[in-house]
């Protein structure tokens, strides 16, 4: 009997071995499982009709983006694709949508810069950008050009500034945007912070809306997309008086930056892109990525965007999220400058 505590030591010895490796098995398998999740194969996606998810009405510039990707991506994944608008808050009602669809590339959300300012601007989202979303595709960058309604009084973007409305019974301009806390919303008070101008705010919901208002007088001015405001500059219908871009576009040549009428280091582009919901095996997003940069590089995509002003992009899922990430921060700092909030 001298040598039972020997094998009853070697018994639980193994015992204990035996859990550990049952364990180490378990584990294992999780992780595999998980990777299997994220590497699951993309060969029979899609299998049904995608839906792209826009964060603002239709006649806008993000609107006129996913209607021509929507178009030529039916033809490259073999299933229609169709176009939601889901309109409000600036893009959080659609994006919160599209956070809580099912994390299978079936429900995509295409928006703008705008869902990067407002993390800045909201106390509440109703999701979690780092949590409940992932970059897809960065798509194109477009300006924003500030317009006026055809019978302003001003030619200029300087005009415009100084007219404080006083002194004979008006009041101050009003300027439309795109919606509270939008790129365009963020643009406007940039520019009122660095001149000391005072001009009413009017939100939107979406740029189409507030280049309506303008061409019907109910506000004086508007700070919107150049891609949503190009068709009525060359018809007329509105007077451009600054674009927000570093450098003059090309489309619009004759217009000057806000830079170069006084305001040396005023900038803000805006990006268009896919993202989907957090969790979408890698293998989807990689094969919406690589199809939609496919599209991209497609002559007649190519002349089409560019003709409404849009400078394309491209990159990895990984590029677009890094930029996403940047932009939160960025516009975060400068609302919290200004003293920016929308709620």
């Amino acid at each position: 009997m001298a040598d039972v505590p020997g094998r009853r030591s070697r018994v639980w010895l193994s015992a204990a071995a035996a859990v550990l490796l049952l364990g180490a098995v378990a584990l294992a398998g999780t992780v595999q499982g998980h990777m299997r999740n994220h590497a699951a194969p993309a060969s029979d996606f899609p299998n049904r009709p995608v839906t792209l998810v826009v964060t603002f009405p239709p006649g806008g510039g993000t609107d006129t983006l996913a209607r021509k990707l929507a178009s030529r991506l039916e033809g490259r994944l073999g299933q229609p694709v169709v176009v939601e608008n889901r309109a409000g808050a600036s893009g959080n009602i659609g994006a919160q949508w599209v956070a809580r669809a099912k994390h299978d590339g079936y429900t995509l959300l295409v928006a703008n810069s705008s869902y990067a300012v407002n993390p800045g601007v909201f106390s509440n989202l109703g999701f979690d950008p780092a949590r409940d979303l992932t970059g897809v595709i960065n798509i194109a960058y477009v300006p924003s050009v500030l317009v006026a309604r055809p019978k302003a009084p001003w030619a200029t973007l300087g005009q415009a500034l100084s007219d404080t409305g006083n002194g004979d019974g008006r009041q101050a301009p009003t300027m439309a945007s795109c919606g509270n806390g939008t790129p365009q919303h963020l643009a406007g008070e940039m520019l009122m912070e660095r001149s000391g101008a005072i001009w009413l705010h009017v939100p939107y919901r979406g740029c189409g809306p507030a280049l309506a208002g303008v061409m019907a007088g109910s506000v004086d001015l508007a700070m919107v997309t150049a891609s949503a405001a190009l068709p009525l500059i060359e018809a007329g219908s509105v007077r451009p008086l600054a674009v927000t871009s570093p450098h003059r576009s090309p489309l619009m040549p004759d217009v000057p930056t806000v830079a170069e009428q006084g305001f040396e280091g005023y900038e803000l582009d805006q990006w268009h892109g896919l993202l989907a919901p957090a969790g979408t095996p890698l293998a989807v997003i990689d094969k919406l990525n690589l199809t939609v940069a496919a599209l991209l590089r497609e002559p007649e995509m190519v002349r089409s965007l560019k003709a409404l002003g849009y400078d394309l992009a491209r990159g990895t899922p990984d590029d677009f999220q890094a930029i996403i990430d940047k932009d939160i921060a960025r516009f975060g700092r400068l609302a919290r400058d200004i003293g920016l909030r929308v709620d």
